[in-house]
């Protein structure tokens, strides 16, 4: 359990300064750690930004245009193709290695292979980042480019 500072528990330490200065090591350490621990990305609130567009809300696709991603064969198979798709682009879709990163990607893909009936399981940021490296796909840019 981690307590903010102003719920830990004060306890004499001794030492006048020095109990100070560990009670503030402390309290710094708590919110470094609280800090650190991020939610994951929402993996459909993702979908419903990047990809509902053209596959639709519920994955239905649009037949000619667009794919169904529900009880798709390549969604549901091995991780890095689904994740080399999304990284490099096929067909029609673009590309999105340079604007997503590696745990966006990792969370978008899970939640499409886990709903619309689909049964396939999560896809980690370590998968995503393998096949980056391995097809050389681009990273995210930056927000703020160097001059």
């Amino acid at each position: 359990m981690i307590l903010s500072a102003s719920r830990a528990p004060r306890r004499s330490l001794g030492g006048g300064t020095s109990g100070r200065v560990l009670s503030a090591l402390c309290a710094a350490a708590a919110l470094s750690i609280a800090s650190s621990a991020r939610a994951a990305p929402d993996g459909g609130a993702l979908f419903a930004q990047n990809c509902a567009a053209c596959h639709q809300a519920a994955g239905q696709g649009i037949p000619g245009a667009f794919p169904a991603l529900a009880g798709d064969v390549l969604v549901q198979g091995p991780a890095p193709g689904a994740a080399n798709v999304v990284l490099n682009g096929r067909g029609g879709m673009p590309a999105f290695g340079g604007y997503l990163s590696d745990e966006t990607i990792a969370s978008v893909l899970t939640f499409v292979r886990s709903s619309w009936g689909n049964k396939a399981p999560p896809i980690t940021p370590e998968v995503v980042a393998a096949v980056r490296a391995d097809t050389g796909a681009e990273h995210p840019k930056s927000a703020l480019q160097a001059h």
